[in-house]
């Protein structure tokens, strides 16, 4: 039977795909709607095995967090092209990503995939985006955060390519509206200044064992004596942390005073003793997934 200009149209509307993949589709399918649909839902799939081996290091961070800040969740969606991760058919999938792991909490991606959106299981509505973008799609990573005794506070740079989510504890309830302020740039210093974790005490070990050897043979390289090594790289370590831990570093709005200064000041002034517990710092050009 003939396909009509029409009928072409309207499996657009439906689908999103393409005019000549909806062409095809139904004079596959001899003008059923259903088939039709089928047919390019399938090829959605055969699109992602196509594409799987292809690189995706674009795409967007979401969060999103409950009105009482305790639940929060943070996402990343990655694509291949800038052009596609500002597309809205890309944005508007990550919006309802973040929300079915808000709804769910699931625990891992794959637990994620076989979830559904309005009857749709995940793993299907992906390879249908995949086949109508025409790019690999994938869900990289996400966190579930949660704070019975605290707050969560989220922040997204500008573009959507960075985002951290940050969880305080011991912050009292009635006190949680002037905190967000000081959280809120707690967010943005992680965002800028990359911290790797919270204090000293929460450095792996590794680490601190690959950075001593590394200022150790730069000092024996710089011709200090072998009896003094040990204490110059200690003296390094030092910078390290200043570097490598929140709470040591100097505050971005007050270079002044470290972000452990800024926190003891509100405690001080409100007498509780609220605490930065942990975060999270997605950038969507990390090399490593976590």
């Amino acid at each position: 039977m003939a396909i009509t200009a029409q009928q072409v149209k309207e499996l657009r509307d439906r689908t999103g795909a393409g005019m000549m993949d909806c062409k095809k589709a139904l004079t596959e399918s001899n003008g059923d709607f259903e088939k039709a649909i089928e047919i390019l839902r399938k090829k959605g799939a055969a699109v992602a095995a196509k594409r799987a081996e292809r690189s995706a290091n674009e795409g967007m961070i979401i969060t999103k967090i409950s009105e009482d800040n305790k639940f929060g969740v943070i996402a990343e969606l990655n694509c291949e092209t800038d052009f596609v991760a500002k597309s809205d058919d890309f944005v508007s999938f990550g919006n309802a990503i973040i929300e079915i792991i808000y709804q769910n909490k699931p625990t891992n991606v794959d637990e994620l995939l076989n979830l559904s959106i309005n009857g749709v299981k995940l793993s299907d509505g992906l390879n249908d985006i995949v086949g109508k973008i025409g790019e690999k799609i994938e869900i990289s990573r996400f966190k579930i955060f949660e704070s019975a005794n605290g707050s969560l506070m989220d922040y997204i740079h500008h573009g959507s390519k960075l985002g951290v989510m940050v969880k305080a504890d011991n912050l009292p309830s009635e006190k949680q509206k002037d905190f967000a302020i000081i959280l809120k740039d707690i967010a943005m210093q992680i965002a800028a200044m990359k911290p790797i974790c919270v204090s000293r005490e929460d450095v792996p070990k590794e680490v601190i064992e690959k950075e001593m050897e590394i200022y150790k043979e730069i000092a024996l390289k710089e011709g200090k004596p072998a009896n003094v090594v040990e204490k110059i790289a200690q003296g390094r370590m030092e910078k390290f942390y200043e570097e490598a831990c929140l709470l040591e570093q100097p505050y971005v709005k007050d270079n002044a005073k470290t972000v452990t200064q800024l926190l003891d000041e509100f405690n001080k002034q409100n007498s509780i003793n609220t605490k930065i517990d942990c975060f999270l710092r997605y950038h969507v050009s990390d090399e490593q997934k976590n």
